[in-house]
């Protein structure tokens, strides 16, 4: 199977050099080079359209990113533009609220099953981080039990330069998907834990497992009863697109309190806490929260088309038809190339973790992601891929063919038992 061709990356490469003596690293976070297959991924983007994006330097790609999540319906929705500038021509910052901020939260609340109260805010480590000191303040501890990612706030984030250990010590990490642990955890610091915090549905980079094993999620909630702890289901991701009321619905199960962003207004930055209205009702004087732009109502407006759009047009029923098919035919890619892989996800969110079946298992992914790439899939190795409702048959079949081909030349490149080096 031959190699598919270089992109020309040229526009991007320069705009990056430009980049790094301006802001360090050229950008922040995840967006750096390294997180993907540095020299063969894009690292400027131009525009994009449903399910495509297009670079600077005119490649086009089917978008199974997302935006790490935010495009649930697909690239610059004309509906949710509209609403935007409509809402836009009323006037958007303002010392008071305005009634937009209501109506959004009734919906919040309609749709959600733990929501008798909401807050809006900005971005998802704004709500994961409320939903902590709100625990904290409504059960008066201080440890934090987490399990997933949750944003970059200093009690959550992986890499803990710049935070005092006096903080880092506050929260412990458990196990996706194994019970004993947390409950080990929570014995160990008993009478001490302010909050469960767990994203429903696992994440790649934190173990193979990612969907929650059968009555994991009821059991955790169970120990938080049990324990005296504020139960929370970080749902950024999985808000609006497992469901509508995101996984805790899907799996019958209703949090204290549950933190929504991402898809809830197709890209525009919002985020919401809600909950069960005694633990949020120490905002109302105990806690403060208080933010210049968390009342700005255009993104309000734009979570508000997006949702009636959700509705209107089943989309959650489509992206989940969609997704079922596609892991049918992962799994299918699987056995016919005899590939050493975990097929894994939700239907809304698959992904393919390489086994550590040798010592080439690191060299298999990288290779598979530069040749999805090259073939015009725009995929990650760490984190999760999307579904959008813009995605057609015919792009979800031409990915299909990327993955298929990409894993075909690995496999002929490194064949399992045969050794070799990294």
């Amino acid at each position: 199977m031959k190699d598919a061709r270089k992109l020309n990356l040229e526009k991007s490469l320069q705009l990056l050099d430009e980049a790094r003596e301006l802001t360090p690293g050229g950008m922040l976070g995840i967006r750096r080079p390294y997180n993907f297959i540095e020299g063969e991924y894009p690292v400027f983007i131009e525009r994009g359209y449903g399910g495509h994006i297009v670079d600077v330097d005119g490649n086009d790609y089917i978008d199974m990113l997302c935006s790490y999540g935010p495009i649930i319906l697909g690239h610059v929705e004309q509906e949710i533009d509209n609403a935007v500038i409509e809402q836009m021509q009323k006037g958007f910052c303002f010392s008071l609220v305005q009634k937009l901020q209501n109506d959004l939260e009734n919906k919040l609340i309609e749709l959600i099953p733990c929501a008798e109260m909401a807050v809006i805010a900005k971005s998802g480590s704004d709500v994961t981080t409320m939903a902590v000191r709100v625990a904290r303040s409504f059960t008066g501890k201080n440890k934090v039990l987490r399990c997933g990612y949750h944003g970059w706030h200093d009690w959550c984030v992986e890499n803990h330069n710049g935070v005092p250990d006096e903080t880092v010590s506050l929260t412990i990490g458990f196990e996706y998907g194994e019970i004993d642990d947390l409950k080990s955890k929570l014995e160990e610091n008993k009478n001490q834990v302010a909050c469960i915090i767990i994203t429903p549905v696992g994440h790649p980079l934190a173990k193979d497992v990612i969907v929650p094993p059968e009555g994991y999620l009821q059991n955790v909630r169970k120990l938080a009863d049990e324990y005296g702890a504020v139960l929370v289901f970080d749902e950024i991701r999985t808000g609006f697109r497992a469901g509508m009321g995101g996984a805790g619905q899907l799996y019958g199960v209703v949090p204290d309190l549950a933190t929504f962003g991402k898809a809830m207004a197709n890209g525009y930055p919002i985020s919401a806490l809600v909950g069960k209205k005694e633990v949020m009702k120490v905002m109302e004087n105990e806690v403060f929260i208080s933010s210049t732009f968390f009342p700005n109502s255009l993104e309000m407006a734009a979570s508000m088309k997006c949702i009636e759009i959700l509705e209107r047009d089943n989309v959650i029923e489509n992206i989940w038809d969609k997704g079922q098919l596609f892991l049918a035919k992962l799994t299918e890619i699987k056995r016919k190339q005899g590939a050493p892989v975990t097929i894994s996800g939700i239907p809304p969110m698959p992904f393919i973790t390489f086994d550590k079946v040798d010592d080439m298992y690191k060299a298999r992914r990288k290779e598979f992601y530069t040749q999805t790439i090259r073939h015009g899939l725009f995929i990650q190795p760490y984190h999760h891929w999307y579904i959008c409702y813009r995605h057609t048959e015919k792009d979800l079949e031409y990915a299909i063919g990327c993955i298929d081909k990409a894993m075909g030349y690995v496999m002929e490149k490194y064949p399992v038992g045969k050794g070799g080096k990294e």
